[in-house]
């Protein structure tokens, strides 16, 4: 993907588009755990999400595809607005999700079981800290009477056999590798969802009044933001062969024992950087390495 656009719903409707064009937006709507068991609660994550993708659009930016979990699947009326203005999706569905086939309509997992051995392709959803993330994947064609391509992709795990399910839609043919590169790239959000907890307290808020709730999101998105665009500046220089590009996890350690509590020299504290991401550079080598072994 050269260019790509990648959102994150959340109750707060703040937004962090990317770019302006090219590939999947990805909503993943911050809810409680049990949220599953309140339909009302899921039903309003769905009309945020298409309540913000409509203001995207309608302010002239551009996006190739959407992806979110069962949330945002299991909407008719969200799938619908996509479909209206042309925009493919790769949403998760529950398993006894319904779909329509040319031999009628059937549950999501009983199509699953019908899907021959030959069917399964096994490609990547992207990469990982200890290599490709392969999964096995097989697509179905639906049967709706409307325009644009319609599909249920199935994911199962190449260690556990867990399936995961997506309903997808196109106004063009795509091929299984576009559906799979969609699907994958919900990961990065979600990675950095966890990350903006961990790091700079997302999650921490006493949720008492909104004004209260909205200054604490917002101060936290901007210090996660400062540590994303630190990474992505480092990033952008040559550093050594053998020391694993700077994260934010180092660079928030390097920030805090260096300008914030230093207990040290900035050399010594430096020197144990080094260190750490040279441990962790031979550590995702011997990872990958090994993977490539595996596969031959």
């Amino acid at each position: 993907m050269t260019s790509s656009t990648s959102w994150r719903v959340t109750s707060s409707a703040a937004t962090r588009p990317r770019s302006r064009s090219g590939g999947p937006m990805t909503a993943a709507h911050s809810r409680p755990p049990d949220q599953a068991q309140h339909p009302s609660t899921n039903l309003r994550g769905a009309a945020l999400a298409r309540t913000m993708i409509e203001r995207f659009l309608g302010a002239g930016h551009r996006v190739g595809w959407v992806t979110g979990d069962e949330v945002y699947g299991g909407n008719p009326k969200l799938r619908a607005a996509l479909e209206e203005r042309g925009i493919g999706y790769v949403l998760a569905v529950a398993c006894s999700a319904e779909v329509a086939t040319g031999a009628g309509t059937f549950r999501a997992d009983a199509l699953a079981g019908k899907v021959p051995k030959r069917a399964w392709q096994q490609l990547s959803a992207g990469r990982g800290a200890k290599g490709q993330r392969f999964y096995d994947w097989a697509v179905i064609d639906l049967a709706y009477p409307v325009p644009g391509q319609r599909q249920l992709l199935i994911r199962r795990s190449r260690t556990t056999g867990e399936l995961a399910y997506y309903h997808c839609y196109s106004p063009g043919p795509v091929p299984l590798t576009t559906l799979v590169r969609v699907a994958g790239s919900r990961w990065r959000v979600e990675e950095t969802f966890q990350s903006e907890k961990g790091l700079a307290g997302l999650d921490e808020h006493q949720v008492r009044r909104y004004p209260s709730w909205t200054r604490w999101v917002t101060l936290a998105m901007l210090a996660h933001a400062f540590l994303a665009v630190v990474r992505a500046d480092e990033h952008t220089r040559p550093g050594p062969a053998d020391l694993v590009p700077l994260t934010c996890n180092e660079i928030q350690r390097l920030f805090i024992t260096v300008a914030v509590q230093p207990l040290h020299k900035a050399a010594h504290r430096l020197g144990w950087s080094d260190w750490r991401r040279r441990h962790q550079e031979r550590s995702r080598t011997s990872h990958y390495r090994r993977q490539a072994a595996s596969q031959t």
